[in-house]
């Protein structure tokens, strides 16, 4: 079965969405837009998508999935993501797939490789594939902390080059990722789980005592 697919990302410092025809395993990228801007998530996000229809020549309601990168990502970025998908997902009555956005990097690669992505705090977004399957992670960690086995890494290059690795060339989710990351088409899909893996940067303020 053909369908159109919009996916798209916030999760790392990569604004993406792309449209897609996926027939089966077949899986043609028909048009896709990027703004690797950390900054940028709510600003360029619809406009991204609204230039990448245009691009497909694909109007809305041809769309029949969406599909989402649900993190490990910071909190204000990855949220404008997911309520983006999910907003398209209620308007036009299609189902809305989240898949992790370190599975969408590491779709396609060979071997054991590790998928690191910028956490902050000094820390990195990781997670351990083994023929694009993830077989450890995603977790949280210092990059001093990440478990070793890997043969090659992928992902933020300032954080690949963290570790005295090979590197792989995707840095960022693309579409074609994405779709790649999800498992089934036919289910019902699950509710969207953001994968922010720790608490928020803001915290409300401490009543005071009287």
């Amino acid at each position: 079965m053909s369908r159109l697919v919009l996916a798209i990302d916030t999760a790392t410092p990569a604004v993406t969405a792309g449209v897609l025809r996926v027939d089966g395993d077949a899986v043609e990228v028909l048009a896709e837009q990027v703004t690797v801007d950390a900054r940028a998530h709510a600003e360029r996000l619809t406009p991204n998508i609204v230039d990448a229809l245009a691009d497909a020549g694909v109007s809305v309601g041809q769309l029949d999935a969406v599909v989402v990168g649900c993190g490990p990502g910071p909190f204000t970025g990855l949220r404008v993501g997911m309520a983006t998908a999910a907003a398209f997902g209620h308007a036009l009555g299609v189902p809305v797939r989240g898949v992790c956005s370190l599975d969408a990097i590491a779709a396609g690669s060979t071997g054991d490789v590790l998928v690191v992505t910028d956490a902050r705090r000094r820390e990195v977004y990781w997670a351990r594939y083994r023929d694009g399957l993830r077989v450890d992670g995603p977790a949280v960690n210092a990059a001093v902390d990440v478990p070793g086995g890997a043969d090659a890494v992928a992902g933020s290059p300032e954080h690949a080059a963290l570790f005295e690795l090979p590197r792989l060339a995707p840095v960022y989710p693309t579409a074609a990722g994405l779709v790649a990351a999800v498992a089934d088409w036919v289910s019902e899909p699950d509710p969207l789980v953001p994968l922010y893996l720790r608490r928020p940067d803001a915290k409300p303020p401490r009543a005071v005592a009287r």
